[in-house]
């Protein structure tokens, strides 16, 4: 674990101390594994990363914790409130005070977390442009899929079923009110298809489960992987739309009216319901964030969101 001194705050700045913060299981395992194409070293970057790839860096984006210091301004009225942070993996941060977003009212640190998930979830459903009524298959029961689920599960009159190799993704799928198949069901005729599993296999079966002139919106990162796309079969003669979805980017139809940290906000906001906590499977301490990396990144088992506790007591 590196340690080293605090810089002091410049003017406009917050300091923060991080309560939680939380593993992305899928990208901080290629950052980790040193897994991030040359062409995407900018691009990849996370807001307030220090160092370059392929590494060593300072790397994450999901950090909540308590304002403990601010000036009247710009910081004046986030004195001692919990706030929610694109920022890497540590105790204490100077950040600028335009940079944190307030956790809303009933909304639990524990549970905040997950803000990160839901706005890349809240920006995939964007670009797909699902409506009440479509069928919706969802490939991929990790967090981002399972919160692409939720939303898509509260359109009204949609029908979703997510599709996960991994038979433990039943129990959160189902008790959000949707289905759960560990094989792709035959002949489902989906509007709309998320891939989220990560896996080259899973962008094959939401190509399955596509309908004719539907939408398949690829949610996955593979590095530098290559990845072997079936656009050969039925893909033309079905006129299938495959579309790509990015959370560093509001959706260009959106984007006249909302700004990412207006995305961030209600992407908090909708952290309301208690089911999101079954998406938080463990749990360790920030002294033993080397040591969880990497095992996470070799195996991740069934783990799904790890959230990273912090001792405030200093």
């Amino acid at each position: 674990m590196l340690r080293k001194p605090l810089a002091p705050r410049q003017e406009g700045e917050v300091l923060v101390r991080t309560h939680y913060s939380a593993i992305s299981r899928g990208t901080e395992a290629l950052v980790f594994r040193g897994e991030v194409p040359p062409s995407q070293y900018e691009s990849m970057r996370a807001p307030f990363q220090e160092g370059r790839f392929p590494g060593p860096v300072k790397y994450g984006y999901t950090s909540v914790g308590r304002v403990v210091a601010a000036r009247e301004e710009p910081g004046a009225g986030l004195l001692d409130r919990m706030v929610f942070c694109l920022y890497p993996h540590q105790d204490l941060y100077h950040v600028p005070a335009t940079a944190v977003t307030p956790l809303p009212p009933g909304i639990p640190p524990e549970r905040a977390i997950l803000g990160s998930n839901m706005e890349t979830a809240v920006n995939a459903v964007w670009d797909a442009g699902a409506v009440p009524g479509d069928r919706i298959a969802v490939v991929g029961g990790g967090v981002v899929g399972l919160l692409i689920a939720w939303l898509c599960q509260r359109t009204p009159g949609t029908e979703v079923i997510a599709v996960d190799t991994n038979a433990s993704r039943a129990l959160p799928v189902e008790g959000l009110g949707a289905r759960f198949s560990v094989d792709p069901p035959e002949q489902f005729d989906a509007d709309v298809v998320f891939h989220a599993s990560g896996q080259p296999e899973g962008l094959r079966t939401a190509l399955q489960l596509a309908g004719d002139q539907a939408t398949v919106v690829e949610a996955s990162w593979y590095g530098d992987r290559q990845v072997p796309v079936p656009l050969g079969e039925a893909f033309h003669s079905r006129r299938l739309r495959l579309v790509s979805t990015q959370v560093g980017r509001v959706p260009p139809t959106r984007a006249p009216r909302w700004s990412p940290s207006r995305r961030l906000s209600l992407a908090l906001d909708l952290l309301r319901d208690p089911w999101f906590d079954d998406l938080i499977t463990s749990e360790s301490e920030f002294e033993q964030l080397p040591e969880v990396l990497e095992r996470l990144s070799r195996e991740p088992g069934d783990t799904l969101c790890h959230r990273i506790r912090y001792s405030t007591n200093h």
